[in-house]
């Protein structure tokens, strides 16, 4: 697995092509590409993906080789930090994945992790 590293965070070759594809068949998502943290899920956190236009005041913007820029919330931050987001499509379906040093456990479907 070929992978694209900022010190804070790492994108597979995967999860790059499948970033830049949708970025660039669909103009109206936004120009940067959001990772994210929220309560629930049945590990108690879950990953969240979406395309952004915008950067708030506490967004750490992490610069990738090919111009793509990735945000990364404050309070998001510091769950996500030293991870590698993958996008894998199976019989299961298609979606981005977190491989996450800081988790202590996840969910079966790997969707939501505790701390």
């Amino acid at each position: 697995m070929e992978k694209t590293e900022n010190k804070s965070l790492s994108l597979t070759d995967s999860a790059l092509a499948r970033i830049n594809n949708v970025m660039s068949t669909n103009e109206d998502l936004g120009t940067r590409f959001r990772v994210y943290v929220t309560g629930g899920g049945c590990s108690g956190f879950q990953y969240g993906f979406k395309f952004d236009d915008l950067d708030k005041d506490e967004d750490h913007i992490l610069k990738f080789d090919n111009e793509l820029s990735i945000l990364l919330d404050e309070l998001s931050y510091p769950y996500i930090a030293g991870s590698v987001v993958d996008y894998k499509e199976d019989l299961m379906g298609a979606k981005f994945t977190v491989e996450n040093p800081n988790a202590k456990s996840t969910c079966g479907c790997g969707a939501s992790f505790s701390i």
